[in-house]
This record gives C-alpha cells, structure tokens and sequence, in this order.
C-alpha cells in the first residue's frame, strides 16, 4: 500500500474511531481527538481543532511530521498535538494515541488518584492499576512527557493526567479508542463499588494470570500453520 492510500485509510479511519467517541459518551462538544501514526514513517494524522464530531470528514484530519508541524488538511491540528508527537517520537511501538475527558475517569484524574486494580477487567486489560500522570499544561509537550513518563514500563495503555483527563495508546488507533472506553467503564465500576464500601483489591499473581491470559489466549486466535 502506498503512502496517499495509507493516509486516505487512516483519514477514514479516525472519521469512524472518533464517532466511536460520542457513541460511548466519552467526550463532550469538540473536546478529545484520536490520532494513528502512519505506518513506516515518522507522520502522524489527528484530529483538526475545535471542529465539531458531526462536521469530521476524511479531509478534515491532518497529517503532521514527527514535530506535529501539519504537511496536510487545511485545518489547523489538535491543541493536544504536541502530546501525541511526544508520544510517537519516544514510544515506537504506539501506532495510535486517543484523549478524552470522559466523566467517571476524569473525576478520578482530578483526585490525582490511580485506579485501583479491583476487577478482573481492568487485570485483563491494564494489567494492574490505571496510574494517574502529573499536571502538566496544554499546548506543548508537557503532556507527551507526563504520558511517556508515566507509561513507560507500565502495562497499563491508559493515563489519567492529573485535572485533565484520559490518554490512552496502542499499536493502532482502534486499539487506543478501545483503552480509553474500557478506561470510563472501569472507573465507573470502581466508583460504585466505593460508594458501597472499600473494593477488594486482587493480588498481584492473579492479576498477572488474568493479564497473561487476556492478551495471549482471549478472542479467536489464528490457527497454527498446516491446520484448519
């Protein structure tokens, strides 16, 4: 595939990954913005700012260099830009970045409070706590440093940055949209069950197990060589 048609499928893509957004409440007005590295080079394409989700066209979305400088779209990119170029530049196996204020996990951001690792969910999925990031300010990459800080070595693919919200990442895109929708489920769950009283949380040998199962033997999985 080559590089136009590459960047017409992930303009297209994020068209449908950010109604993916609205579909599960996670963002509010023009807020949040998804983006996927364009495969083999040092591109990216995110969302344009302050362009409302119903307005969002393949066209729309931008295509920025390793800096976040845009090469193409006529709009200008996403104020979280620099975050995600940070995020590309230092993490090489993310190929997909997503941000949302979604409720229930923002409201954990600005207790600055991790998540605890209290449902088999988020064992499966996070392998462990969703740790929380620092305060940083919006427009440069302050927030790509916090989010690399802070995921670097953790198995967790979401970051709640302390008063803002949630950054997720993933090999692709879609696998970062995933992240921060499982990310609001979990924290509202967790939320309930504090209401209720302290959540139980599970060990950390379970926790591993869960993980280890979820990521290598959950779904369907290709058959081996030579069988049906």
């Amino acid at each position: 595939m080559n590089a136009s048609t590459e960047v017409a499928r992930l303009r297209a893509e994020l068209v449908e990954l950010h109604g993916e957004l609205v579909r599960w409440g996670l963002v509010a007005w023009t807020a949040g913005n998804v983006s996927a590295r364009l495969a083999g080079t040092d591109r990216f394409v995110i969302k344009p700012s302050g362009v409302s989700y119903a307005e969002l066209t393949p066209e729309s979305m931008v295509v920025c260099d390793a800096d976040g400088n845009p090469l193409q779209g006529d709009h200008s990119p996403s104020s979280d830009t620099a975050a995600h170029a940070y995020v590309y530049r230092h993490l090489p196996d993310v190929g997909g970045v997503v941000h949302t204020h979604s409720p229930y996990a923002t409201a954990w951001a600005a207790r600055g409070e991790a998540i605890p690792c209290v449902l088999t969910a988020m064992a499966d999925e996070f392998g462990g706590e969703i740790p929380v990031g620092p305060f940083a300010r919006i427009g440069n990459d302050d927030i790509g440093r916090g989010i690399v800080a802070t995921l670097r070595g953790h198995r967790s693919p979401a970051v709640l940055m302390r008063n803002h919200g949630v950054f997720a990442i993933g090999p692709g895109a879609r696998a970062a949209v995933k992240a921060a929708v499982m990310c609001e489920d979990v924290a509202r769950t967790v939320h309930l069950a504090r209401s209720l009283g302290e959540p139980v949380p599970i060990d950390d040998v379970n926790v591993d197990a869960l993980y280890e199962r979820y990521q290598n033997q959950y779904g369907q999985q290709a058959p081996a060589k030579g069988t049906r």
